[in-house]
């Protein structure tokens, strides 16, 4: 009775609350141990917060631009599809499909499981297998949301970007009371060199870029967004900033009331906060902060399907992920693709293993999207971006991801040595798939299970060009 296509559901407020969602996730309620114990001093790992917050800042600023520039959704992947070519962002996408974002969903999915059973089980370790079913029981949730309605997930996402403001000021707030009185004997020595391990730092940054990881979002649902040209850049500058603050506010906080030692023992740093500082507490914040990684959980599913949609739409997926429910206006093939796989992870793996597992991947491939801002900027000098920043915020990010890149291969061989392996298995798929043409067998029989697979989840394509 109507064209279907994606509508355009996401307000300047619905932006900032899918970065916010997004960026305040399980991040800083379990990154501040990886952080500290790979930069070596309460002092230095906030050294390392701050920085992250800079370099997610430029950034973010050149995603913006990238973002006024190439007027498609799909975020990483389109970028290096139109600025570098289709080998790379097949190998993105690649990547990102079989390590990338189930490793991410499945840290986000632990974190959740961990802290809404914490309080019942205090003051023991919840049991693993029923952290792991909680934890799938809420991916599930929030993969039907996104299966059923854009604008109920979008209104989800705004009402927990509120819970996690409020999460954050609950632990800021006891923490800076107890600064104020003096205590900040956890502050001694904080920058002792001797601490210290340079080759380490790499996974430190990497610790810290995961809590703020988000800040790209609004480059997925790009065709999504009420007046993108405009509020991109001003939903990216605003919610960056809201977190540096925050997430430097909070780690202040946390080393104000644990030592050193007290953060590298805890399985879960708010609720040892919570149970040190403000006990009357000791319920609610674990369950603010597992509602936190729900609203991260809905932000991820909302816009990595875009990219399966956009990637299916491009040519380099097969045809079923670029089709829309008729009724719900959903992607709904792409949405419930990545749910065995995100299954398999949480099954098996564990939060810092697959947090250095996929972060390799994913900033090589951000530093390549960055560095192709760089490259299309010179091959259309005529294009006039409504926003633009500075050359030197796009290079030296290029620079600080790669070099990171790289030296990561000394601090965590193994993890990282998997990630490698797992995008160059790319190469091969795409020179015998994608760059050479499928035999007319194989393409008859791939039409054959697309049309039987519409019927059975009634989607068809997008009749409405959006970008």
């Amino acid at each position: 009775e109507e064209a279907v296509f994606l509508r355009k559901k996401i307000t300047l407020l619905r932006a900032f609350s899918l970065l916010i969602g997004s960026m305040v996730g399980s991040g800083i309620f379990i990154s501040p141990k990886g952080v500290l114990k790979n930069s070596g001093t309460v002092g230095f790992s906030l050294v390392v917060w701050f920085a992250c917050g800079l370099l997610s800042m430029f950034g973010a600023l050149c995603y913006a631009e990238l973002g006024t520039r190439i007027t498609k959704s799909g975020g990483h992947y389109i970028y290096i599809l139109e600025t570098l070519g289709p080998l790379p962002s097949f190998l993105f996408l690649w990547a990102e499909f079989f390590a990338i974002r189930p490793a991410n969903s499945a840290v986000v999915s632990l974190a959740f499981g961990r802290y809404l059973l914490e309080p019942f089980f205090a003051p023991c370790a919840a049991p693993v297998p029923a952290v792991k079913l909680v934890s799938l029981l809420g991916y599930y949730t929030v993969l039907t949301l996104n299966s059923w309605s854009v604008t109920w997930s979008a209104r989800l996402q705004t009402a927990l970007s509120i819970v996690k403001l409020l999460a954050l000021a609950l632990i800021i707030v006891p923490g800076m009371l107890l600064l104020a009185q003096g205590h900040t004997e956890n502050f001694q020595d904080a920058f002792d060199g001797q601490s210290l391990v340079p080759d380490k730092l790499p996974l430190a940054f990497y610790a810290g870029m995961f809590a703020y990881s988000g800040w790209f979002q609004t480059s997925f649902v790009r065709e999504e967004l009420v007046r993108p040209e405009r509020n991109i850049p001003l939903a990216v500058i605003v919610s960056v900033i809201t977190v540096i603050v925050g997430y430097m506010l909070t780690n202040v906080s946390y080393y104000t009331v644990l030592g050193t030692q007290d953060v590298l023992a805890s399985p879960a740093v708010a609720v040892s906060f919570v149970q040190r500082a403000c006990k009357s507490l000791i319920s609610v914040v674990p369950v603010l902060v597992a509602l936190s990684c729900f609203g991260t959980m809905n932000g991820g599913i909302l816009t990595f399907s875009r990219t399966l949609f956009v990637a299916s739409r491009e040519g380099q997926w097969p045809p079923l992920f670029s089709m829309i429910h008729i009724r719900r206006h959903t992607p709904l093939p792409a949405v419930m693709l990545m749910f065995p796989l995100v299954t398999a992870m949480v099954c098996i793996g564990d939060i810092y293993h697959l947090m250095n597992f996929f972060s390799f991947s994913r900033w090589l491939f951000i530093g390549l999207a960055t560095l192709g801002l760089i490259v299309h900027r010179y091959r259309h000098p005529e294009l006039q971006s409504p926003f633009k920043v500075p050359l030197f915020v796009p290079v030296s990010f290029t620079i600080i991801c790669l070099f990171t890149v790289a030296m990561s291969f000394y601090s965590d061989p193994v993890n990282i040595s998997i990630g490698c392996t797992m995008v160059l298995s790319g190469f091969p798929v795409y020179y015998l798939i994608i760059h050479r043409q499928m035999s007319n067998r194989c393409r008859n029989l791939l039409y054959y299970l697309t049309q039987k697979l519409q019927l059975l989840l009634e989607v068809v394509q997008q009749e409405i060009k959006t970008y």
